[in-house]
């Protein structure tokens, strides 16, 4: 819910990113009144923006408006560890068992083609957000993630990845991309880039507006009915209504269990010494990660720091999002511990930033988009973290669907897909926080044991199923 009260500086607070866009962050005007349109958009983030932005280039005859509660950018869009990947929250065996092999390897060339579809975007549009595709290196540093990492490139070779799209590494070639301590190997694949997700949200909402798309800030949306949408100071008519709200949709009435809000939290250091980079590595700007079960990502910023972000914040009874939730010193301590631990040249390091906020995770771990050309009501959503380069294939397909032009994307087994809705309180409160308390003590339990967790294995698939 958008707070009229907020400043500008606060809006810049919200992460390392919009500390640093160039831009005032002074909100765009609120919807005066009722109006109407042929396309409305909830939503400012990168789902709405990158359909918005479809949308007005296939036919910008169309009138399109997009509301936003707070200011562009001012969720997950604005404040995310800035990988955009090839992952996909739902694995590919996951869709082959629902839509078969052919659809799944459809879905992971999506996925890859994406990275590019921004990258594209981001020099045809001028927007300077460091984009930078040094792929992503995944560290195994005990003998269960060295199981692991094996058996994910095993598993890649399955799908019909070659060494070109994920390699096995030895720890000396490992090392060659990050200089961490206690690497037994890992993996690299090329298909991810790094970039400053604020930078490029706020550039995609300015050159929206230069094509004529109406956004309208501070302009929280009270309902979403069939063909309009209701707002404090009036309502939008238009023939199709988009949703993209991700982990605020449990706000709109009629949506609390659609996905749960999970938050997630980051830390960024202050820019490094020369001396302090040569030692960390991650030269060429990869993200990393790890093979723990709890998530963690980090990269290197184009003005020399490292940011580093995972899971650990608990989820809040009855699916709330609040500004206070977006921090919480307990997970930031443990992830700057873990930072130098991985490096412990960083031991005495200022962390200048900190923040965190909620990303939308569905019942079954499965992203989705649609379009009910009966209803004119259409969605994306469900990303669990993976939302950069899925919202804008999120966005290009919607496009196409709204349209009514029948191409590849539309033929996605995404498309279409509808996530069971999570149960009732306090089963949902109950079942995601277990899930993360198992997931930390599995952890704990193979650091001690040096074998895999079976709990962590069977817990996943109960959460996710």
């Amino acid at each position: 819910m958008a707070d009229s009260s907020r400043t500008c500086d606060q809006y810049r607070g919200l992460s390392l990113w919009m500390s640093q866009v160039q831009d005032s962050l002074k909100p765009r005007p609120a919807l005066p009144g009722d109006a109407d349109a042929d396309v409305v958009i909830v939503g400012a983030g990168f789902t709405g923006l990158w359909t918005a932005y479809y949308l007005a280039k296939a036919d910008p005859t169309l009138r399109i408006i997009v509301l936003e509660a707070e200011v562009a950018g001012f969720g997950a869009s604005g404040r995310n560890g800035g990988w955009c990947s090839e992952f996909f929250p739902a694995s590919s065996a996951k869709i082959a068992r629902g839509k078969g092999r052919a659809a799944a390897l459809l879905m992971r060339s999506a996925m890859r083609q994406s990275i590019s579809a921004v990258s594209t975007a981001v020099d045809a549009e001028g927007i300077d957000c460091s984009f930078n595709r040094g792929g992503t290196v995944a560290m195994a540093r005990s003998a269960t993630q060295l199981q692991r990492a094996r058996r994910e490139v095993e598993e890649a070779r399955e799908w019909g990845d070659t060494e070109d799209d994920l390699r096995f590494l030895d720890a000396t070639e490992t090392s060659e991309f990050i200089s961490a301590t206690g690497l037994l190997g890992g993996t690299y694949t090329p298909h991810c880039a790094v970039l400053d997700p604020a930078r490029l949200v706020r550039g995609l909402a300015e050159k929206v507006v230069g094509l004529g798309v109406q956004l309208y800030e501070r302009s929280p949306v009270r309902s979403i009915n069939q063909h309009s949408v209701s707002t404090d100071n009036g309502t939008v008519r238009a023939e199709v209504v988009i949703r993209g709200t991700e982990a605020y949709t449990p706000a709109i009435p009629g949506s609390r269990r659609e996905v749960a809000p999970v938050y997630s939290l980051v830390v960024a250091t202050e820019a490094l010494t020369q001396a302090q980079l040569d030692t960390v590595g991650l030269d060429i700007r990869p993200s990393f990660t790890d093979f723990r079960h709890l998530i963690s990502y980090g990269q290197r910023t184009v003005d020399s720091r490292i940011v580093f972000g995972g899971r650990g914040a608990p989820y809040h009874f009855g699916s709330r999002t609040k500004a206070e939730f977006d921090s919480d010193p307990r997970v930031f301590n443990l992830l700057q511990r873990n930072l130098i631990e991985l490096f412990p040249i960083l031991e005495g390091v200022t962390f200048s930033h900190s923040w965190g906020g909620p990303l939308g995770v569905p019942r079954d771990w499965h992203a989705s988009v649609g379009f009910d050309r009966a209803t004119g009501f259409g969605w994306a959503g469900g990303y669990v973290g993976d939302g950069v380069s899925t919202t804008n294939l999120a966005g290009r397909t919607l496009a196409d669907l709204v349209c009514g032009i029948d191409s590849d994307l539309t033929a996605l087994p995404w498309v279409g897909h509808r996530s069971r809705r999570w149960e009732p309180e306090p089963l949902r409160w109950a079942g995601v926080n277990a899930g993360l308390k198992v997931m930390q003590l599995a952890d704990a339990s193979e650091a001690r044991s040096g074998r895999e967790s079976r709990a962590a294995k069977v817990f996943g698939r109960l959460l996710s199923g």
